[in-house]
């Protein structure tokens, strides 16, 4: 056995490469994300961009589709959607929880109720993939609909995925304006590289566990507040300023914040040294959506307390900053947020998983041992 001493990493392995990936590139320090090459900028531009089924073909491919082959993905994702029956008995049966929780017991049944649940062929599991990214999407959706006392809805096969999403949750299809904004913040969240959840699948995937369980461990590792939530927190930070209190009172709301140097949520992030680059996108859709909902305030109070926390600390919103209003604009409830994280975030975590399958090597790092020196004597019970 090996006794050399591994290299002491930054803490929470910050900057630690530990492995390679063909799928998302990220340069902190010039704010560039791009996914298999491609600039997020690009793909997320409003008229010319790509749509979130093509950020999937992209993020599975290494490569954006051609015609036919995204007719064929949209084929199969729009039967996904449709949920098995006792996944739909089973989230009317269960009791008020927190979104991500439910998200999280409804994807580990999906697997049950998988037609290749016991396959893990290369080809099974890509099957496997696309099915949970149009299941998700209909379990958030229909979660948030019977939360709020609705029936559920089955999806429209003539409606794209982020449309579907809308119409599933709200019973009404969405203006072209809102499936588009909704459709880019899909793909703004596809992939964030070896984020915490990113990381925690391909590590239940080096271990050859399911796609299904390795999903479970990613939506998990979401849950936690350090990682998701943060957007859900900007919104009940809004609403706790007021719809009504104005600009000037979200000025002065944040500046007091600060003087009792509490954290303002929303802004800051662990790669970027610059603006992040997604946020570019999510600003403009706030004011746009908010303007055409009737509520501008939204983007109003953001737009001052951006300005703010810019002057006072130097830092820079980040993807969940002006998501959160755009979501509450869209009439999207705020325990959804998260989940729909998970609803975006489902392409880059099964491509990680199917990239982990392809050249699989266990994952398992070392840690500095800080612990009472070796040797230790076991002394008996009755001197100790």
């Amino acid at each position: 056995m090996s006794t050399a001493t591994p290299v002491k990493p930054k803490a929470g392995l910050e900057d630690v490469v530990a492995g390679e990936s063909a799928i998302c590139y990220i340069d902190g320090d010039r704010g560039v994300l791009s996914y298999c090459g491609y600039d997020i900028h690009d793909l997320a531009d409003m008229d010319h961009g790509v749509s979130f089924e093509e950020c999937c073909f992209l993020l599975w491919h290494r490569r954006l589709p051609s015609r036919a082959e995204l007719g064929d993905l949209q084929t199969q994702l729009a039967a996904a959607r449709i949920l098995p029956e006792p996944i739909l008995r089973a989230m009317k049966s269960m009791p008020h929880v927190d979104g991500m929780d439910a998200l999280r017991t409804l994807t580990s049944m999906l697997g049950h109720f998988d037609p290749e649940t016991a396959l893990s062929t290369p080809e099974a599991n890509y099957r496997k993939a696309i099915r949970l990214a149009g299941q998700l999407s209909s379990l958030v959706a229909t979660w948030g609909r019977i939360q709020a006392g609705g029936g559920h809805i089955d999806p429209d096969p003539a409606l794209g995925h982020a449309a579907n999403f809308l119409y599933m949750l709200t019973g009404t299809r969405p203006s072209a304006l809102a499936a588009r904004a909704f459709d880019v913040s899909l793909v703004l969240h596809a992939d964030h590289e070896l984020n915490a959840s990113t990381f925690a699948a391909r590590v239940s995937a080096a271990t050859l566990t399911d796609l299904h369980s390795a999903i479970v461990g990613a939506i998990g590792a979401l849950k936690g507040p350090l990682h998701g939530g943060a957007n859900a927190e900007v919104m009940k930070m809004l609403l706790e300023i007021g719809q009504d209190a104005g600009v000037e009172r979200a000025e002065e709301f944040i500046r007091a914040k600060l003087a009792r140097k509490e954290k303002i949520s929303g802004f800051g992030h662990r790669v970027y040294r610059t603006e992040d680059p997604r946020a570019t996108h999510l600003r403009r859709f706030s004011k746009s959506i908010g303007d055409k909902a009737g509520q501008p305030q939204w983007y109003a109070m953001s737009d001052r307390i951006e300005h703010v926390v810019k002057a006072e600390k130097k830092l820079n919103p980040n993807v969940d900053f002006y998501s959160a209003s755009m979501f509450y604009s869209l009439g999207i409830p705020i325990d959804l947020y998260t989940p729909i994280f998970a609803v975006s975030r489902i392409s880059g975590w099964t491509a990680h998983v199917l990239e982990q399958y392809q050249n699989n090597r266990l994952i398992r790092p070392r840690t500095e041992y800080i612990g009472p020196a070796y040797p230790q004597q076991v002394l008996p019970i009755d001197q100790r």
